[in-house]
């Protein structure tokens, strides 16, 4: 990329995901365009299409680094606690957390809006394109609570899209049967959670 040096390349490109992170979470995907987001890093829109394609090219990059942090915050949690349930119930605790505060993790994991822009720019492109590089985002510790003898499932997959599955829970509040407070609803998510638990750890 002539013009830029390595350094100046690495600075722009990591402005362009800090601030289409905060417009994307701010306004959506949809109402931000790309000269809010050159805007707000100070360079024009011919410079913008020499590190993007694309918007969505763009927000892919922020989705996944979404991801990354959400990913390195479980660790984190699940590091900390003494024993397998402990770290089932802080992972889904901290998932669970993390989509209800940030728009973009539940665009990310409850809309599914990462596969989506990987397979439309693939179409785009008439190929795999980035989504090769993105693809996959199973648990970790999902093989070692499937090998417990005391864990209900055996297959590391299954206890993936299960605790994705229970990530739609997040959105309760907003449905008629929702809890109607933060206190509320923190009652209501700390039973589903322990609820959830017993029943992975039947065999206790």
């Amino acid at each position: 990329m002539s013009g830029f040096s390595d350094a100046e390349r690495e600075r722009i490109r990591t402005e362009l995901v800090a601030a289409g992170r905060e417009l994307f979470e701010r306004f959506g995907f949809e109402r931000t365009r790309i000269k809010d987001i050159t805007e707000a890093v100070d360079i024009g829109t011919s410079t913008f299409y020499r590190f993007y394609d694309s918007k969505e090219a763009l927000y892919v990059d922020v989705l996944v680094a979404e991801r990354e942090a959400l990913e390195a915050s479980i660790a984190e949690a699940v590091a900390a606690a003494d024993t397998p349930r402990e770290e089932v119930q802080v992972l889904l605790k901290t998932t669970l957390r993390e989509v209800r505060s940030n728009p973009l993790i539940s665009s990310l994991i409850v809309d599914g809006e990462l596969r989506a822009l990987q397979d439309r720019i693939a179409d785009a492109e008439g190929g795999e394109g980035i989504a090769s590089a993105t693809n996959g985002s199973s648990l970790p510790f999902a093989a070692r609570w499937a090998d417990l003898d005391a864990f209900r499932y055996d297959d590391p997959e299954l206890i993936d899209q299960l605790f994705v599955s229970l990530v739609f829970t997040a959105r309760s509040r907003n449905a008629p049967i929702g809890a109607d407070s933060d206190e509320s609803y923190e009652r209501v998510e700390d039973a589903l959670i322990e609820t959830i638990v017993d029943g992975l750890f039947a065999g206790e």
